[in-house]
């Protein structure tokens, strides 16, 4: 236990007295808070300077139906009705005003064009074409204007006065989600779902960084010749043990000084988004988080992070350039990948069959696991099952990698192959 503490002590010191350890710590929250803030004020920024109205509108449904776009595009009654062209056509005539649209399009006389025909009346499809077909928000604009145009021609045909139908169709709705558990309610639905994407990018980030720390260290000194110093006074197990505990720890520090930060940044969102200029601060209420799940976000990522560790030390142990570990390390690394790939989907829907399926699966199950557990409520034989299937393929990995370690820490040359490494793994 000495030389086990003597090792994890040297690992942990050696990294944070580095002065890019305390660089990173101090800005990184900074860091991760202005790519968050900033695309939102940029896109907010944006969309300011951006006339969605400044389209052409062709109409062949002969209804008046690109007028009332046109409207609704400027503004509402009150705003530039010289914005949106519109121009009437016969059906027959639709191709041609397309040709000349397309033609005004390119000379950047107007950003784009709609059209309007019968289908749009009775299947309620349109096209769009222009500069900024790819502008997701400019496209939300544009048919959000149609839809509510669409509907109030249909309600003015049911026989509504058009003012009535013109306040009836501009509501604005503000919903408010919240979760209830078995407890009862939970706090912010949204929030819970934010906090959980947070919480699986920075374990994913925290294996990645770290895990990749340990194969650089074990490669150095095997390059360097330390290795065969430590050795002779150190068992590689004992060695091995002592840089997986040491780096793990200094990932825990880390990932408690960001997440204290974050809070207290979060506590003072109000006058960093008036300085920024962004209209109004996100009302989104911190999610109320228990002990216990503040327990399983730790026993996860120290499965999830002793598990990739092992895999990153044997991949050290195993090459003997970088050249060689850039090349071995890529199963390691796309099995994370594979985990990050299913977060966008099981944050959208928690509770889906791929969700429950992915967050079983041992490799996955440290990163996506705590995302639902921070938005939906999960059983606890599921929760205790994950981490079982977690800390048993944990226990396999650090075994296969320690036999892998012990060989392969003072072999040089040639990457060995896999007939190499299972003899390696059974002689050992």
């Amino acid at each position: 236990m000495a030389k086990l503490w003597t090792v994890t002590k040297r690992e942990f010191l050696e990294r944070v007295r580095n002065k890019w350890f305390i660089v990173v710590t101090i800005f990184g929250p900074v860091f991760f808070g202005v790519i968050m803030v900033l695309p939102a004020y940029l896109s907010v920024r944006g969309m300011r300077n951006v006339k969605v109205s400044d389209i052409r509108i062709i109409d062949a449904t002969g209804t008046g139906l690109g007028d009332r776009v046109a409207t609704r595009l400027n503004g509402g009654p009150m705003g530039d009705a010289t914005a949106t062209q519109v121009v009437l056509v016969a059906p027959g005539e639709v191709a041609a005003a397309e040709s000349l649209a397309t033609k005004d399009v390119m000379a950047k006389t107007r950003r784009g064009y709609l059209v309007l025909d019968s289908i749009t009346i009775q299947q309620q499809r349109a096209t769009y074409a222009g500069r900024n077909a790819s502008s997701l928000g400019e496209m939300d604009s544009i048919e959000n204007a149609l839809r509510s145009a669409l509907l109030g021609q249909r309600l003015e045909g049911e026989g509504l006065d058009p003012k009535r139908v013109e306040a009836l169709t501009r509501i604005k709705v503000d919903m408010k989600a919240e979760r209830i558990t078995d407890k009862g309610r939970g706090g912010s639905g949204i929030g819970s779902a934010i906090f959980g994407f947070l919480i699986a990018f920075l374990l994913y980030m925290m294996i990645v960084l770290y895990g990749q720390a340990i194969l650089r260290g074990v490669l150095e000194e095997k390059t360097t010749r330390v290795a065969e110093v430590i050795v002779s006074s150190v068992s590689p197990d004992v060695l091995l043990a002592g840089k997986v505990i040491g780096v793990g720890a200094v990932g825990l520090l880390q990932q408690a000084i960001w997440l204290g930060s974050a809070v207290a940044l979060y506590q003072f969102r109000e006058p960093i988004f008036l300085k920024l200029g962004m209209p109004a601060a996100p009302a989104i209420a911190l999610p109320q988080v228990p002990p216990m799940l503040i327990a399983a976000l730790v026993l996860f990522f120290i499965l999830g992070y002793g598990l990739y560790a092992a895999l990153f030390a044997a991949v050290g142990a195993m090459v003997s350039s970088q050249e060689d570990a850039n090349q071995a390390a890529q199963p390691v690394v796309m099995l994370l990948v594979f985990s990050i790939i299913f977060a966008q989907p099981v944050m959208l829907n928690p509770t889906s069959r791929l969700a429950e399926i992915v967050s079983w699966v041992p490799f996955s199950a440290p990163v996506i696991m705590p995302m639902r557990m921070s938005a939906v409520q999960i059983p606890w034989y599921e929760l205790v099952g994950t981490l079982t299937g977690v800390a048993l393929t944990c226990a396999l990995c650090v075994w296969i990698s320690a036999r892998i370690y012990r060989v392969g820490l003072l072999m040089y040359g040639k990457r060995p192959s896999m007939r190499e490494l299972a003899r390696w793994i059974r002689q050992s």
